[in-house]
C-alpha cells in the first residue's frame, strides 16, 4: 500500500483550475525522480478504453494464445525448471502508426477492432503531443520545441507494442520482460487495471506500477534524458509474471523521425555537458543490440561514431 502511495499519480483535470501550480510541480517531481507517473482525466473515453481492452484480450485467445504456446514448446520452457535470462514470457505484436501505418497488414484482427486501434492511436498521439508541452513548460523551453524537434523532416515515428503476459508456472524462473530502459521519447501505457507485474527501479528497489482503472501511465526514454541534458531521466523497469492472471499491456511510443539529430537542448546544456549528439536511427541500431543492458555505455558509445558502425546488433528493436 505504502508503494501505491507514493507513486506519482497526475490528475490532468486539475490543470485547468486552481492547483495548476501543483500539478505541474507535480509532474515535473516526476519527471526529475521517477521517470514515470500515471495520469487520470486525461481526456480518453472510458467506452473506447474498455472496448480495446476487451478486443486484445479477445485477440490474443483467439489469433495469439496458441502462438504462444508453441514458443514456449519450442524453447522448452513448459517446466521452467531452471532460471531463463535470455526469454521473456511474453505475446506480443506491433502496430505502426507514422510515419506509415501498418493496421491494415495484421493479420486476424477484426474490422471492429482495427477502427478501435486506429482511433485509439490517433487520440494516444494528440495526449503525446500535449505532454510534451508540458514538459516543455516546465523546462523553460518554447511551446512546441519537443514536438519539433521529433518531427525532422519526416515526421515522428509513432508505434504500438500490443503485449499480454499469460500466467506462468515460475514466476521466480523468468521475467516478463526484463530490465531495460526505453530508446525513445515519451512512453503512454494502458495496463491491466487487475493484474499487475510493471516495476520501476528507483534508489536500488524494485516499485511496483499501481494497475489503475482507466489510467495511462508515462515513462520517459533515453532521447528526452539527452535532449533534457540529464534533467529528466529515462529510468529501468521490467514485468514481472504471474502465476495466475493474463495481463494486458498497450504501449504506444512517440519518438523522434528515423533521420532527427538528437542532442541537449541549448538553453539547457552546460560546459560540462556529457551527453552526444546523434542521429535517432543510429541510436536505435546500437540499442538493438544491447536493449537490455545499462544505458550509459550506449550515451558513450553515441560519442564514437565508430563503436556504432562497427556494431554487430544481436537483437531486433521495433522502431516503429
Amino acid at each position: 500500500m505504502e508503494q501505491t502511495i507514493k507513486f506519482p499519480v497526475v490528475n490532468l483535470s486539475k490543470l485547468n483550475g486552481e492547483e495548476r501550480d501543483q500539478t505541474m510541480a507535480l509532474i515535473n517531481d516526476a519527471c526529475e525522480n521517477w521517470g514515470f507517473f500515471e495520469i487520470v482525466n486525461h481526456g480518453l473515453p472510458h467506452d473506447l478504453m474498455d472496448n480495446v481492452e476487451k478486443m486484445t484480450k479477445e485477440h490474443y485467445k483467439k489469433s495469439m494464445e496458441q502462438k504462444f504456446n508453441d514458443m514456449l514448446r519450442s524453447k522448452g520452457l513448459e517446466k521452467l525448471e531452471t532460471e531463463v535470462e535470455d526469454v521473456d514470457w511474453e505475446s506480443t505484436f506491433y502496430l505502426r502508426h507514422l510515419p506509415q501505418s501498418n493496421l491494415y497488414d495484421i493479420p486476424d484482427m477484426s474490422d471492429e477492432y482495427r477502427t478501435a486501434m486506429k482511433d485509439f492511436g490517433k487520440r494516444l498521439e494528440n495526449l503525446a503531443e500535449d505532454l510534451l508541452d508540458l514538459l516543455c513548460e516546465n523546462l523553460g523551453l518554447e511551446k512546441g520545441y519537443l514536438k519539433k524537434v521529433f518531427h525532422g523532416t519526416k515526421g515522428p515515428t509513432f508505434g504500438t507494442k500490443v503485449s499480454n503476459y499469460p500466467p506462468c508456472p515460475g514466476p521466480e524462473m523468468i521475467k516478463g520482460l526484463r530490465a531495460h530502459t526505453d530508446a525513445g521519447g515519451i512512453i503512454l501505457l494502458f495496463q491491466d487495471d487487475k493484474v499487475s507485474g510493471l516495476q520501476l527501479l528507483k534508489d536500488g528497489d524494485w516499485i511496483d506500477v499501481p494497475p489503475l482503472n482507466h489510467s495511462i501511465v508515462i515513462n520517459l526514454g533515453d532521447q528526452l534524458e539527452v535532449i533534457t541534458n540529464g534533467k529528466y531521466k529515462s529510468v529501468m523497469h521490467r514485468v514481472v509474471t504471474q502465476k495466475e492472471g493474463n495481463r494486458m499491456s498497450i504501449a504506444s511510443f512517440y519518438n523522434p523521425g528515423s533521420d532527427v539529430e538528437i542532442s541537449p537542448a541549448s538553453s539547457l546544456a552546460s560546459k560540462e555537458t556529457e551527453y552526444p549528439s546523434f542521429v535517432f536511427d543510429d541510436y536505435m541500431k546500437l540499442y538493438a543490440g544491447v536493449k537490455f543492458q545499462p544505458k550509459e555505455p550506449r550515451f558513450e558509445a553515441m560519442k564514437n561514431a565508430t563503436a556504432v558502425t562497427e556494431l554487430n546488433p544481436a537483437a531486433s528493436v521495433e522502431t516503429f
